[in-house]
């Protein structure tokens, strides 16, 4: 198969989720991803699960972030080791980081430096509230759990009344990342026609504020502060789970004439479908209380099963609540190929997530490599990127400048 990006050359420096996740959609797209690690490795190698212990070449949260990579260590301390990440710089499309603002400067490769080095290469950074912000926002750490708690999802997760949840993944970084993503491919494209590159300064915050649509919205037009509503959608009814006599069941009724259906063919309630208190979606959600004593009921007399089967012979939209375990053995899952078996090496065949561009018709992305072992490429990419000289790459490494 083509891989849409395969001239483009990616330097990342993600030491963290959003950066590596960033660059690994790149990768995924057949950039050639350069991954630069300081000495002893970045942060995502120390978290687990691990195949084996003690192994930091184990983790499996590093494999499924750094697949498609070269990796390199590099001391970005010494100045020999900057002058390397400045040659690589030189030859790089884009370059990836997600430090606390401020960081990259220190070094000495902040936006305003890069750009004189190459006024080409598109650089996104990703932190919690972006380099351009207030000055007390600048040292908020970068962390996931912290962009969830500032960003006001957590305010409007968990169950019914209850206190805030976190979201059950990195919600933060993984937004940040594909918006970091499609900043990128826009600097891209708009580099075709002016020649200049540009900088994203990416917020994990604004990354999640931004999907509160609904919640924001709400909150503009009656100032009332949105709660954790659990499972109830908060202006469509009934548009939630309900305990079967087995497990549980989504019914997402999102229209009057579903709510019509839902009651004439399914449960058998045609007194409810012009009933004062539940004709229309604003009139069941105003009385959403008093319709679930009527609904909670009904649909413990039968197992989920059944009900979806009642549900799908007259068109209705429902479904079972799969688990992880449910979801990875489902067929479809495995027919779209959720899940792929790499060749790791020193630890051997491991199942990580596939890409999830590998549907894109001509162009798709795709697992191809395994992630890289510590430093498992520094002198392939000194050697065959920057020409170096096989004595100046051994002087490098007797200086601990590389690794």
């Amino acid at each position: 198969m083509d891989k849409a990006l395969s001239d483009l050359k990616v330097i990342d420096l993600g030491n963290q989720l959003s950066g590596s996740w960033a660059a690994m959609f790149l990768g995924d797209l057949g950039a050639e991803v350069i991954h630069i690690e300081p000495p002893g490795g970045d942060e995502c190698r120390n978290t687990g699960p691990f195949m084996e212990k003690q192994n930091k070449n184990s983790s499996l949260h590093f494999i499924n972030v750094n697949r498609n990579k070269q990796g390199m260590v590099l001391d970005l301390s010494k100045k020999r080791g900057k002058n390397i990440l400045r040659d690589l710089i030189k030859v790089a499309d884009v370059i990836i980081e997600d430090f606390a603002p401020f960081t990259m400067e220190n070094l000495g490769f902040g936006w305003k430096a890069i750009h004189e080095i190459n006024s080409k290469i598109i650089y996104a950074s990703i932190s919690a509230f972006g380099h351009d912000c207030l000055p007390e926002y600048v040292n908020v750490p970068g962390y996931d759990l912290v962009a969830q708690s500032l960003s006001g999802i957590m305010s409007i997760t968990g169950p019914y009344g209850g206190p805030p949840s976190r979201v059950g993944t990195a919600i933060g970084d993984f937004y940040a990342a594909a918006q970091a993503v499609i900043s990128i491919l826009a600097a891209l494209y708009y580099r075709t026609s002016t020649g200049r590159g540009q900088w994203h300064d990416g917020a994990k915050v604004d990354g999640l504020s931004y999907v509160l649509e609904n919640a924001i919205v709400r909150y503009t037009i009656d100032n009332e502060i949105p709660i954790p509503l659990g499972g109830i959608h908060p202006s469509i009814t009934p548009f939630q789970g309900y305990k079967t006599k087995d497990s549980w069941i989504i019914i997402p009724c999102g229209n009057d004439g579903l709510w019509n259906l839902l009651c004439s063919k399914i449960i058998e309630r045609e007194d409810l479908i012009n009933h004062p208190k539940y004709k229309t979606n604003g009139l069941r959600t105003d009385h959403r209380d008093k319709l679930n004593t009527i609904l909670d009921p009904i649909f413990k007399e039968k197992t989920t099963a059944e009900w979806l089967n009642l549900f799908q012979k007259v068109g209705h939209p429902a479904s079972q609540i799969n688990n992880i375990k449910e979801i990875i053995e489902d067929d479809n899952t495995k027919y779209r190929k959720l899940v792929k078996e790499i060749e790791q090496p020193e630890i051997g065949k491991v199942k990580a997530l596939n890409s999830a561009l590998s549907h894109m018709s001509e162009t798709p992305g795709e697992v191809y490599a395994p992630a890289p072992q510590l430093g498992e490429h520094t002198e392939e990419v000194l050697k065959n990127i920057l020409k170096y000289s096989e004595e100046s790459i051994k002087k490098l490494k007797q200086e601990k400048i590389i690794g």
